[in-house]
């Protein structure tokens, strides 16, 4: 990874955190896109001790739950980076006890999860395909296998109840809809997009919003889980092996290729998603690379 620009989000804890101090010890100049930069700062600072090959990390601010954010972080990231090779769509949370809506008129689990990095991924799409071959690898999760449907004329929960974990289980089911539509989208360019499950991680993405529900998870998590090191394994497989060059539009568990849901490899839905997202982060025409 000498001399490749690598961007995580929520690269500061858990497997974001392992998949950058992995990359830049391969050389790769890795950028942080965190909400808090304090704390990005000093994990920054620990992984640039480690670094080696001419790798180093810098901080930039990124909250994906704010569509002005991501605007404001994908326009510095044009305006100093020549390069992008991966991007590593991985920040997210845990949906809050009570519904939130973000000033952008988004339920806050799906903007943080989906929204924000749909509108990322499509601002820094030229500068991907510039850069090519490069990687999007988007961080999901088994659970999105507990949706039975997904009602897009109610993605933020606006006509249905606001039930335990299902903002969660939504958001993870967007993740690997988008990835299988942005693939065929960018099929030619040298750009390639898979998503993938990390395993059942012990990280504290569970641990801010306390209840008995959560607090067993937790504990499940903690007993039976994998560390975040181990949980990181098949993001760094995903930017870095050679095993998926050209590979697109899969899905992966443990460095290995899997079938998702039956719902997830739906390509008419996965369309249709992808014009509802576009509507919803009010993406602009001079905005769309694919």
């Amino acid at each position: 990874m000498k001399g490749k620009t690598v961007i995580v989000t929520g690269g500061s804890a858990g497997i974001g955190l392992h998949t950058a101090g992995d990359l830049v010890k391969r050389g790769a100049r890795v950028i942080l896109a965190c909400r808090n930069l304090e704390k990005a700062g000093r994990v920054a600072g620990q992984l640039n001790k480690e670094a080696s090959q001419g790798g180093e990390v810098v901080v930039r601010l990124l909250d994906t739950s704010d569509l002005t954010s991501v605007r404001a972080f994908a326009k510095e990231i044009l305006d100093t980076e020549k390069h992008i090779h991966v991007l590593v769509n991985n920040a997210g949370i845990v949906e809050p006890p009570q519904k939130v809506i973000t000033k952008d008129g988004l339920e806050m689990t799906m903007a943080t999860n989906h929204f924000g990095h749909f509108l990322l991924t499509n601002l820094l799409l030229e500068r991907l395909k510039q850069s090519a071959p490069s990687r999007v690898v988007n961080v999901s999760s088994i659970l999105h296998s507990r949706n039975s449907s997904l009602n897009l004329d109610s993605i933020n929960f606006e006509n249905e109840a606001y039930t335990r974990c299902g903002p969660y289980v939504r958001s993870k089911l967007c993740n690997v809809l988008f990835n299988l539509e942005l693939a065929r989208r960018l099929e030619g360019s040298g750009v390639t997009a898979n998503s993938l499950h990390p395993g059942i991680v012990q990280t504290d993405i569970f641990v801010k919003y306390v209840n008995i529900y959560k607090t067993i998870i937790v504990i499940y998590f903690f007993l039976w889980g994998k560390d975040a090191n181990l949980g990181a394994q098949t993001n760094i497989y995903l930017a870095v092996s050679e095993e998926v060059e050209g590979v697109s539009g899969r899905y992966f568990g443990d460095c290995k290729q899997v079938k998702p849901s039956k719902l997830a490899r739906d390509k008419d839905l996965a369309r249709r998603l992808w014009d509802v997202s576009e509507k919803a982060v009010k993406l602009r025409p001079e905005e769309k690379f694919c």
